[in-house]
């Protein structure tokens, strides 16, 4: 990585490295189950996130149906492994490929709009999924869902213990992690930051900028593919309220609030959902007794006060100290004479 490519996007190997030590030392400290679960629903949702990030903060394409690509994924490892005995990781490369060809082939149309209008074609994208899943009552199992999807297990060592699980999934996540910085770092990163600067000027340099939105939203749909698929070998059971437009709305909800214009942002915006999710039923439903998802509530204003007051996400205000420091560790050293020449003398 050359220095100047280190001043404008930063190191990768640092932030890496302490995400890798972060995840290596807290089953050392954290011992409740119902933790472990959380942290392993935000390591399968970043997988989400991060694609989405890179769709939306980097390729400045909305979408809110990438709920029915984390579905079809789920659903397309639990049909085969229950139905047809395929092996589960064949079954999660399927969906992935599937997912991918699908996702390339609506986005050639769709990626045509913009604005609005491609938020509200997405957002039927998701629909038409969940009708679809409803109507295949023998493949699906319909509104009761499906179950009996069996677990994970990998050179013979079951993956049903959830410490196991979790560095599985952290370690899935970081390896999309990792391929997405290398993304944001490579010609594509710069074509895409591009056309989300403008769509027109990047045209006229001669880039076929329908290429790489279609690319793009095929592969942040091919990530929510496999993170819909370990999803579902980890809870055994799919059903369709978990893939409803709710949780797309949850998705984009989490990008925006930590930060569509950097992948980390990603990682960030999930955590913090994720645990204010389980903090806003606990005190709904302890202290006001409110059932229900009344957290949508909650999220609707969470991202009205974020577009208003940070609408770069949290990760802009983690990340200011950093650039500050930065900016001040490329600055020139001041000769005597500049040194003078403040001084007014």
């Amino acid at each position: 990585m050359s220095k100047l490519e280190n001043v404008l996007y930063g190191s990768r190997l640092k932030p890496l490295l302490f995400l890798s030590a972060l995840v290596l030392i807290l089953p050392l400290v954290v011992k409740s189950q119902y933790i472990f679960t959380i942290l392993i629903l935000i390591g399968i949702y970043s997988i989400v996130t991060i694609g989405l990030c890179l769709l939306i903060g980097y390729a400045g394409q909305i979408s809110l149906g990438h709920a029915a690509f984390f579905g079809i994924g789920a659903y397309t490892s639990g049909i085969l492994t229950v139905s047809y005995q395929v092996s589960p990781w064949s079954a999660m490369v399927i969906g992935m490929v599937i997912t991918f060809f699908i996702a390339y082939i609506i986005g050639i149309p769709i990626l045509k709009l913009k604005g609005h209008f491609l938020a509200l074609a997405t957002l039927g994208i998701n629909i038409i999924f969940f009708i679809i899943i409803l109507g295949l009552n023998e493949w699906t199992g319909g509104a009761a869902g499906l179950i009996g999807i069996p677990t994970l297990s990998l050179f013979g060592l079951s993956l049903t213990d959830k410490v196991v699980f979790y560095f599985f999934v952290w370690i899935a996540a970081l390896l999309v992690l990792l391929l997405s910085l290398n993304i944001v770092r490579s010609h594509v990163g710069r074509v895409l930051r591009s056309i989300h600067d403008s769509e027109i000027a990047t045209e006229t340099l001669g880039v076929q900028v329908s290429k790489y939105k279609v690319a793009i939203f095929a592969l942040s749909a091919a990530f929510a593919s496999l993170a819909g698929s370990i999803y579902a070998h980890y809870i055994t059971f799919v059903a369709p309220p978990t893939f409803y437009i709710t949780k797309s709305i949850l998705f984009l909800i989490m990008v925006m609030v930590g930060g569509a214009s950097s992948v980390w942002g990603a990682l960030l915006g999930t955590t913090i959902i994720m645990f204010l999710n389980e903090i806003i039923r606990f005190v709904g439903h302890t202290y006001f007794g409110i059932s229900g998802e009344v957290e949508i509530v909650v999220y609707g204003l969470i991202i009205v006060l974020i577009m208003m007051y940070l609408p770069k996400g949290l990760i802009s205000v983690i990340a200011q100290p950093f650039q500050k420091l930065k900016h001040k560790k490329h600055l020139p050293a001041k000769t005597p004479k500049d040194m003078i020449s403040q001084k007014g003398v």
